[in-house]
């Protein structure tokens, strides 16, 4: 059975993150949105940070907090974060623990060769720490744009 479930409380987690260790607890009393993107410094991730970054304002006036996480290291993300002035945070998962709680770890292909690895996914957690939305299988055109306008309507 699936942790991950609209309407119930997303499952806790703790990472180390670019601006010291967060906690899924410390964003209570506020939306939570985060993503999971599968690698720094690649095309679609970085254009995903870019267009969260341009909107970050917008996210933080209707109340929302907003991290990326994905396996790289957090000396990969720091040099990720700072090339590309992102405003938010970047959350390591190295072991992956946390990707595989949010079931974002798919079977993907690329050139025919069959891999694991991360699904683009973002959730948006309410105040009170209950999963509200998920897009899975991301397509980065406009989606930073439906995330914003789905923690405004919240």
């Amino acid at each position: 059975m699936s942790k991950i479930e609209i309407g119930k409380k997303a499952p806790p987690f703790t990472l180390e993150g670019t601006n010291g260790t967060w906690a899924l607890a410390d964003g209570m009393g506020q939306a939570v949105v985060v993503y999971f993107y599968p690698r720094d410094n690649t095309s679609g991730c970085t254009q995903e940070g870019l267009d969260f970054s341009a909107l970050y304002p917008q996210f933080k006036k209707a109340g929302a907090v907003l991290f990326g996480v994905s396996p790289d290291s957090l000396a990969s993300h720091e040099k990720f974060k700072k090339k590309m002035s992102f405003v938010f945070d970047l959350l390591s998962d190295p072991d992956q623990k946390v990707c595989k709680i949010y079931e974002v770890i798919q079977e993907k292909s690329m050139y025919g060769r069959k891999y694991m690895g991360v699904e683009r996914t973002t959730f948006l957690i309410d105040a009170k720490g209950v999963l509200r939305q998920q897009w899975r299988k991301v397509k980065v055109k406009d989606h930073a744009e439906a995330v914003l306008a789905a923690v405004k309507a919240l």
